[in-house]
């Protein structure tokens, strides 16, 4: 009889009887919180310009353009009147907008927490205000429109000579390229850059920066912080010197506060920023299908 009944203890006794995280069997957490990948974004560095809160007293600022080919010379005659002839100008205005975001938890949240909660969420702020601004100067360079290049179903070395050629042909210099994921696949397709892989030099393949093409640096974007998924299919082209106006009121900046009453305390995270295209025709934009 004793020997039935602790039988039936064995039996129960178990691993399939048990449930991680019961007495019977220890469950581990592990301590490190595994975050997000970092999305490839666009540097600063191909901004045109960079206007920071010191040089915006207002809310907005004013750029003065010269309009390109407007003042002329010509031939005269001796004893003649020399003609008149003065170049035209433009403005730009560009107004910063102010994204934010809030993060509140309550007291025994943080007490309790497997981790740094406040100082995770806003982290994850700071990057996402980071992508938007890649949204923000994707959305600015698709406002030029009279280069677009109509690909096919891939890119091609044609499409991409033709909106060099268009950037070429205003005078303006190629310097950066900006290539979204599919548009990226497509190139590595192209034979000529598979060459140079099996060459042993692979950095056009790897990093966000991809390489120099056509003396130009190319950088791939990710689709997720573009305005949409469709983003992945084009390639801009331009002049780093004429493209873009990034205008920074506030830098990302983080304020924290406590409700006292709720015992909640929380962090808001802003940032006022705008980008504005400067010259549309210093911009060439390839599509695919």
């Amino acid at each position: 009889m004793a020997y039935k009944y602790i039988q039936e203890i064995q039996g129960q006794l178990t691993t399939d009887a048990g449930t991680e995280g019961s007495l019977l069997i220890e469950k581990k957490i592990y301590e490190t919180l595994i975050e997000e990948v970092e999305k490839n974004l666009i540097p600063r560095t191909e901004a045109a310009i960079y206007l920071g809160p010191s040089d915006i007293p207002g809310s907005s600022i004013d750029l003065n353009l010269v309009t390109p080919d407007t003042m002329k010379v010509h031939v005269v005659a001796e004893g003649s009147t020399i003609p008149l002839s003065a170049p035209t100008f433009t403005n730009t205005n560009i107004k910063p907008k102010k994204y934010a975001t809030r993060i509140v938890s309550t007291t025994e949240m943080s007490e309790d927490g497997k981790f740094k909660l406040m100082d995770v969420c806003t982290k994850l702020a700071a990057k996402r205000l980071a992508e938007n601004e890649t949204n923000l100067i994707i959305t600015a360079l698709d406002g030029a429109t009279a280069g677009t290049v109509a690909g096919g179903a891939n890119v091609t070395l044609t499409d991409i000579n033709t909106a060099v050629l268009y950037v070429e042909n205003q005078d303006y210099t190629p310097t950066t390229m900006l290539i979204g994921g599919e548009a990226y696949a497509d190139l590595r397709e192209i034979d000529t850059f598979v060459e140079v892989n099996k060459a042993g030099s692979d950095s056009f393949l790897r990093r966000n920066m991809i390489g120099t093409l056509f003396a130009m640096n190319v950088y791939r974007f990710s689709r997720n912080a573009a305005p949409s998924t469709t983003y992945a299919k084009y390639v801009y082209i331009f002049d780093n010197s004429q493209g873009y106006a990034i205008a920074e009121k506030r830098p990302i900046t983080v304020e924290n506060y406590d409700a006292v009453a709720q015992d909640l305390h929380g962090s808001v995270v802003t940032q006022r920023l705008a980008v504005s295209l400067i010259r549309s025709t210093a911009v060439a934009k390839i599509t695919s299908s």
